[in-house]
């Protein structure tokens, strides 16, 4: 619904303002109305109550009942022999540790869930702009983003400059999504088009905005998964639901055979406990004891020889239902992929000189923590500027050696971004964007050093771009050009021209650089 609004239709339905948010009376109100911003968890139940519950099968009930039987038979008759009882109830035990252990693995996938809510944020009370604990955030609160931080709330973008938010845990999308607080969606938009919206647990890694909190705790979208995983069941396989029927067929056939065996014992006038042994025994034999840990066995062994195949299953029932699959649907990201990308390769002599470029055209940010280096940012850019690390290119020293004074943001009509560099008295202009657009503005290329050019070679260039792009590489293209003035009106049409094509002469292959995700 919210997206579908303007943000001042949206700071008039939660009754708030952009500049002085929430005063802290109407604040302790909507916490009592709404509650707190955080995930609840599962009902949790003793170890006991778990362990019993794993009983509660009509299969294990006639194996618990047969080995009772056959002790009792058994002690009755003075042969005291015990060791079928005791198998009986070993598997039965031992199918029940093997549940709970699955419960707890289900508990621990909700308790991630909640790791995922950032514990702190930042938002505007009262004029005031104070960071607080994410869980006393209520609808209408004004929240600050900012890159490196989590989203604590479902919000309407209401401020928004460069800002891209990553959504991949909700969506599956390894591209940060541009977010724009002017932009209105239609009704029944999907979750990844959703341009205009923020969510909890996404991360921003670009630019900065505010936002209008909608949603808290259970009621985002992040929420309603761990509502699911609450309250949903996981299904039975096919495997389980067979061996359930067969397991009432078994079970009320064996009682029938055995209750007729033993009324026309005593048509026939023989002794009822002889009779009522008979029938028991025939019982006992009659249940298949053995069948759980047969199953239990080859399931096993189908996990055993899908692992010598590279395939690792987490739960062996899964290994039955994949046997009933045709068709299998993968999303790479998070299963086959880790959204992070490397560079793995530069064509250029002057590799220095191109990894500089590259990294002095971002929006990261190095932080120093704990003696460890982290690069926060979109995973592309990640990848350039742990590269220039890599080459003793620290992108905190480029900055302050050349310090950015404008830019010109990405955007997907454009397919580039720029940076603008003061080098001494003069200026440096980055380009990097797509190979086959950043081209038509280029009419130089790099023909040795920095200030040695050429004509460029525009057909090479591409054909030099196909090749990579065949090897599945995501190509970026550099270029740069220095000027002596800036224009006074800083845009695409002013600064994106008559660059120089980051590429030198006698190697095979342009300053492009091939990025792709590491499994």
């Amino acid at each position: 619904m919210w997206e579908t609004l303007r943000k001042e239709e949206v700071l008039q339905k939660l009754e708030t303002d952009i500049r002085h948010g929430l005063k802290e009376e109407e604040v302790h109100k909507r916490q009592q109305k709404y509650g707190k911003n955080k995930l609840k968890d599962k009902p949790k139940e003793s170890m006991i109550v778990k362990f019993i519950k794993q009983f509660n099968d009509f299969m294990i009930i006639i194996l618990i009942i047969a080995s009772i039987i056959s002790a009792v038979v058994s002690n009755l008759q003075g042969e005291n022999d015990y060791i079928d009882s005791i198998i009986i109830i070993a598997i039965v035990v031992l199918n029940a540790i093997m549940g709970v252990v699955q419960e707890a693995k289900a508990e621990k996938s909700i308790e991630a869930l909640q790791q995922m809510t950032p514990p702190k944020a930042k938002a505007i009370r009262n004029g005031i702009t104070n960071e607080m604990n994410a869980d006393e955030l209520v609808p209408g609160d004004i929240v600050i983003l900012e890159a490196g931080n989590y989203v604590p709330a479902d919000s309407r973008i209401i401020e928004s400059f460069n800002l891209k938010i990553e959504e991949s845990s909700l969506t599956g999308e390894t591209e940060p999504v541009l977010k724009e607080a002017d932009k209105i969606c239609k009704p029944k938009v999907a979750l990844g088009d959703m341009n205009n919206m923020a969510f909890m647990a996404s991360i921003v890694v670009n630019g900065h905005g505010k936002a209008i909190v909608t949603d808290i705790g259970m009621d985002t979208k992040v929420g309603k998964i761990a509502n699911m995983m609450i309250e949903d069941e996981s299904p039975e396989t096919p495997i389980q639901k067979k061996l359930g029927q067969v397991g009432k067929i078994l079970g009320i056939v064996c009682l029938a055979i055995c209750f007729i065996i033993f009324i026309i014992g005593l048509i026939k006038k023989i002794d009822p406990i002889e009779m009522f042994m008979t029938s028991v025994g025939l019982a006992v034999a009659a249940i298949p004891e053995g069948l759980p840990a047969i199953v239990t066995i080859m399931l096993s062994i189908g996990v055993t020889k899908m692992a010598k195949k590279n395939s690792i299953i987490r739960k062996l029932p899964a290994v039955e239902t994949l046997g009933s699959s045709s068709v299998i649907c993968s999303d790479k990201t998070g299963t086959l992929t880790q959204n992070k990308m490397k560079v793995v390769e530069i064509n250029s002599k002057d590799v220095n000189f191109v990894t500089e470029l590259a990294c002095m055209c971002t929006d990261c940010d190095i932080l120093y923590q704990e003696s460890k280096i982290q690069v926060k940012g979109e995973p592309t850019e990640v990848a350039l500027v742990n590269q220039g690390l890599a080459s003793d290119k620290d992108k905190n020293e480029l900055d302050r050696r050349m310090p950015r004074i404008n830019e010109i943001p990405f955007d997907s009509n454009r397919k580039m971004m720029t940076t603008i560099h003061q080098v001494g008295n003069k200026y440096r202009v980055i380009t990097k964007g797509a190979p086959d657009v950043l081209l038509e503005r280029c009419q130089k290329q790099m023909s040795g050093g920095v200030g040695q050019t050429a004509i460029i070679e525009k057909a090479t260039i591409q054909k030099e771009n196909e090749k990579m792009a065949q090897k599945a590489l995501r190509v970026i293209a550099v270029a740069y050009k220095d000027l002596d003035f800036l224009p006074q009106k800083i845009d695409s049409n002013t600064i994106e021209n008559n660059l120089i094509f980051a590429r030198t002469n006698g190697h095979d292959g342009s300053t492009k650089r091939g990025r792709k995700r590491s499994s």
